[in-house]
């Protein structure tokens, strides 16, 4: 059986699964944190909430990428996955706070471009410091 888990194609596999699962979870907990319901905008063609998001999941997906690259248990790979979404949730709220002037879940609602543009690079950029802190 160990060699059955030493399996590269096993071992990718088991990644995999396990990331689209975290990243499933993960996006279920921004859709409570945000005022909008994120799939019925990028349905009804809201191009901001369609770049807040896909911001969310490059950032999530690039913290995993460190993860697995710097740990080698399944286990670290999901603790520090968990903890760079922590982070990274973190991130949206301290953006949340630093713009008094407007509020970005309504603006980003309201098709405002440039804040989900923002956001989305807000999202990706701390995905590259969570990673390399990883």
């Amino acid at each position: 059986m160990e060699s059955f888990w030493q399996n590269e194609f096993i071992q990718i596999a088991a990644y995999y699964s396990l990331v689209i699962l975290c990243l499933v979870l993960f996006l279920a907990a921004f859709e409570l944190v945000t005022k909008y319901k994120n799939w019925e905008e990028i349905k009804k063609g809201n191009v901001a909430v369609s770049m807040a998001t896909g911001g969310k999941i490059f950032g999530i997906a690039n913290i995993f990428r460190h993860a697995i690259e710097e740990h080698a248990s399944v286990l670290a790979m999901i603790g520090w996955g968990v903890y760079g979404f922590s982070l990274l949730l973190a991130g949206y709220f301290i953006f949340e706070f630093l713009t008094p002037k407007f509020n970005v879940d309504e603006e980003i609602e309201k098709d405002n471009r440039a804040v989900g543009f923002i956001s989305m690079v807000i999202s990706i950029g701390l995905s590259f410091i969570v990673g390399a802190g990883i």
